[in-house]
């Protein structure tokens, strides 16, 4: 298998269109691929691609990976909602699709690495690669890669991680390629017009239901159109007439409440985290000082990491965050480094 060969993983956008023109300035060999993952938004993505790499003069390579997308992501996805959590599907499609089945689709080919366009950084550091924010910590995604396993960072990279979204630009434009002037998407691919509810309703069995809006005292204090309309931290779309404004605190599907209180009351210290993954070393085995992020616009907080006896960790804030969300995700941090996180609950 030769090293020089890299995949790269081309969405039709302009980060990982100059990723890949990096790599072949760099002297990789390079070839291009777009996943086929979700049938509505795919043609203009792979046109996109297509003309990328045309104009780079690279291969090209369309990977169907519907059926695994559906049953990693979308079940995933509508299976936390029916829990009462909010999922982040985009870390998901990472660790299930991209850092998975694209990369074994990379090694059946022979080719040694995979690359994204992800603003991300990896370093070898005595024999352990270590995943790093990238240079821009404005546009910095490390976040999203915490579930990354050895053998994955040893076959990845990320082109971008030293560089802004400004450069990046461009370099698009002096490369004249076809995306330099493409916008950055914004929303969950899969999900039109970022109307959750009605995703959720189209492809699953969950028909929002009416029920109580309750405080945490059990009083009834009016009624919701159904609780996929609300997170943790919410505000908008409480129609409860109330002197102070409230928020949505915690979500009961068993019951088909939802809970509101004051702002004091969704604010906490103290969360529990499972499916660990760890980067920076392989177990925790004693309480260690971090810095910790619940979601990723949040900004990292002070925290202490303690593991649990059935392999969950503990998170204990300096001070208290704002709407702790069950389903979300939390990244540990020490310094540029990621230590790994795992999936509140």
């Amino acid at each position: 298998m030769k090293k020089k060969e890299v995949l790269v993983a081309m969405s039709g956008g302009v980060d990982s269109s100059v990723a890949a023109a990096l790599l072949l300035k760099k002297g990789y060999k390079v070839t291009g691929a777009t996943m086929q993952i979700w049938s509505c938004t795919f043609q203009s993505s792979v046109n996109d691609a297509r003309e990328v790499a045309t104009k780079l003069k690279i291969p090209f390579h369309i990977f169907n990976f519907e059926e695994e997308f559906k049953k990693d992501v979308i079940e995933y996805f509508i299976q936390e909602y029916e829990k009462g959590r909010t999922p982040n599907p985009c870390i998901a499609c990472n660790k299930h699709i991209k850092f998975e089945h694209f990369l074994e689709k990379a090694l059946s080919m022979n080719i040694h690495y995979i690359a994204t366009g992800h603003y991300a950084r990896v370093i070898q550091k005595k024999g352990r690669y270590l995943l790093k924010k990238s240079k821009n910590r404005k546009k910095d995604q490390s976040y999203f890669l915490y579930n990354l396993t050895q053998q994955q960072l040893s076959h990845t990279l990320f082109p971008l991680g030293m560089y802004d979204k400004r450069e990046i630009r461009n370099i698009a434009k002096s490369l004249e390629l076809p995306t330099a002037l493409k916008p950055d998407s914004q929303d969950v691919c899969f999900i039109e017009n970022n109307d959750y509810t009605e995703f959720i309703s189209s492809n699953s069995n969950i028909t929002p239901q009416k029920g109580n809006i309750i405080n945490k005292q059990g009083k009834i204090l009016g009624e919701h159109n159904g609780l996929t309309h609300y997170t943790i931290g919410q505000r908008k779309g409480i129609r409860v007439p109330s002197k102070e404004a409230l928020y949505v605190v915690d979500i009961d599907f068993e019951k088909n409440n939802l809970i509101v209180g004051g702002k004091e009351e969704i604010y906490a210290k103290e969360l529990v985290a499972t499916d660990i993954n760890l980067i920076a070393f392989d177990k925790l085995t004693k309480p260690v000082k971090v810095t910790a992020k619940i979601r990723y616009g949040g900004k990292e907080a002070r925290a202490t990491i303690t593991p649990l006896s059935n392999g969950d960790i503990s998170v204990l804030f300096k001070k208290k965050q704002r709407a702790i969300t069950p389903g979300q995700s939390v990244v540990f941090y020490k310094g540029d480094t990621v230590i790994g996180g795992g999936k509140i609950v």
